[in-house]
């Protein structure tokens, strides 16, 4: 099969040192999971959208190659009082036959890491609508987010007749609550532990930490997330 995947380059700036990160993008169907060969995939710039830089396209397992793409100095998010946008942000367009097309939008590339960005594209035939579009929100180390509701450190615990268990039990799902505690209006979502786990990670740390430091913040992140399940899921159900 010929190899298809095209790009464009851009001649580097003089005197300038070139730092790079590399994404690999996964495309299936929404239905079946089944993986989408020979799929379009036109990566560019969020802030130059209509410019593409590369254009790939997917093999028989819905993924394309190993992508390199320019990315901030590495330092930059290893500094806590740092300033700077620590990684670059591209935009993903994937067209493939029979399929919604789907945008991504501030796909997010840090120096020397490798960036697993998964697509699900919606067969024709199960929708109506056009274009699908994801986008990214800022990280949360980097983006002006307002502040976290303060809690009790200590919760009460009504007299339920609930038993405590003699050990951790790891649920299969968790209940994310797309608002304000106080939003009876918000939708909720059942998301899979592991996935919640994945996400939060993704959003609150750098892959590029040292590994010790990736471990101990998804180990405080597990255990937040337990212990809102328990004392909120299993405290207040009726």
């Amino acid at each position: 099969m010929p190899d298809t995947n095209t790009a464009t380059t851009q001649e580097p700036t003089a005197n300038a040192v070139s730092y790079t990160g590399s994404i690999k993008i996964s495309v299936v169907s929404s239905v079946g999971m089944i993986p989408v060969e020979n799929a379009t995939v036109a990566i560019s710039y969020t802030g130059d959208p209509g410019e593409p830089l590369m254009v790939l396209t997917t093999d028989s397992s819905g993924q394309t190659p190993v992508t390199e793409l320019p990315a901030p100095p590495l330092n930059l998010s290893l500094q806590p009082e740092n300033e700077q946008q620590p990684y670059s942000e591209y935009n993903i367009e994937v067209t493939a036959e029979g399929y919604e097309p789907v945008l991504v939008s501030g796909s997010e590339i840090l120096a020397d890491e490798l960036s697993l960005q998964p697509i699900r594209m919606n067969p024709l035939a199960t929708t109506e609508e056009g274009e699908k579009t994801v986008i990214i929100p800022a990280h949360t180390l980097f983006g002006d987010f307002p502040p976290k509701i303060p809690e009790d450190e200590i919760k009460p615990m009504p007299e339920s007749g609930e038993i405590v268990l003699s050990r951790v039990v790891i649920p299969e799902y968790v209940i994310v609550h797309d608002g304000v505690p106080g939003d009876s209006t918000a939708r909720n979502y059942w998301v899979r532990y592991k996935d919640y786990i994945k996400n939060v990670a993704s959003c609150e740390i750098y892959s590029t930490w040292p590994e010790n430091a990736i471990y101990a913040n998804i180990l405080a992140i597990q255990s937040f997330t337990l212990n809102r399940v328990y004392t909120e899921w299993y405290g207040n159900r009726t």
